[in-house]
């Protein structure tokens, strides 16, 4: 069978990484730069999704302990970031929420950006007051009632939202009536230029629902841990089987870039891996 075009750059980046853009194999305590890239270089310009802040982040500094090479890092909406791009942001490295605004990049400019690559997944949780007493069994029940403030991000501009109106679709196959009911009474509450912000070191989930925007927010487990972490309080409720919907996050970079490959070849390495599962995200 022949390879598929993410494959074919899955193979393709680990190649540029294992040949040569570091001597010797990871983990290792004193990778040293390429000759090629300085560590004087300009920063690597990185775009990703807002749920990679904390992984990402952590992934990049052992990066830069590795290799030297510095990283500016930019998260947002990843359609809001991919929109940025598309209109000449000088992002080298683009990790996103979901395969389609990469592949997207790659469409409008194939000789400029690869194919999107699968690099790690997540899951829809649901982050909920206490005073609902949820869980999975009567989350539909909970999402659908008139008195519960449904909160999602916004679809188009942020996958997050995507998702969410897919758990809906989902919804309907379960209570005939459900989609109509769910598409009009959710809550965008991020994701757009247009979302509240919360004050400086606030959660933007945690500062919602304790605000009373929200009473029941669909977003990623990932973000909805975090928030767990910071106020216990809140409940994280899983999915019920029939609406489960997984999060496939598509990484793309410039091509003909070499610090751009290096590092997106890195996202992929076991080293890399195991830093965002850590920190809740599962393998591509």
């Amino acid at each position: 069978m022949a390879a598929t075009p993410v494959r074919r750059v899955l193979h393709m980046l680990r190649a540029v990484f294992l040949a040569g853009v570091f001597s010797g194999s990871l983990p290792m305590a004193h990778a040293q730069p390429s000759p090629a890239m300085p560590t004087n270089a300009e920063p690597l310009r990185v775009y990703a999704a807002g749920s990679l802040r904390e992984a990402l982040t952590e992934v990049a500094r052992v990066y830069e302990s590795r290799t030297g090479l510095k990283t500016q890092l930019t998260f947002g909406a990843s359609g809001l970031l991919r929109e940025r791009i598309e209109k000449g942001e000088a992002a080298q490295v683009f990790a996103s929420a979901d395969t389609q605004h990469p592949q997207r990049l790659h469409a409008m400019a194939a000789s400029a950006w690869a194919p999107p690559t699968l690099f790690v997944r997540n899951q829809l949780c649901a982050l909920a007051v206490p005073q609902l007493n949820a869980e999975p069994a009567k989350l539909l029940d909970l999402m659908m009632d008139p008195a519960v403030k449904l909160g999602t991000s916004t679809p188009k501009a942020d996958p997050s939202g995507d998702y969410a109106w897919e758990v809906f679709r989902k919804a309907e196959a379960l209570k005939p009536g459900a989609y109509a009911a769910l598409d009009t009474k959710a809550l965008k509450l991020t994701g757009s230029p247009e979302a509240p912000q919360p004050p400086a070191g606030r959660s933007t989930y945690e500062w919602l629902i304790t605000e009373g925007r929200a009473d029941l927010f669909l977003t990623y487990c990932t973000n909805a841990v975090a928030v767990r972490k910071e106020v216990p309080r809140m409940n994280v409720v899983q999915m019920p089987r029939e609406l489960q919907v997984s999060a496939a996050y598509g990484l793309t970079a410039r091509s003909a870039d070499a610090a751009a490959a290096q590092f997106a070849s890195y996202l992929l390495t076991p080293e890399a891996q195991e830093v965002f599962r850590r920190f809740g995200f599962g393998a591509p």
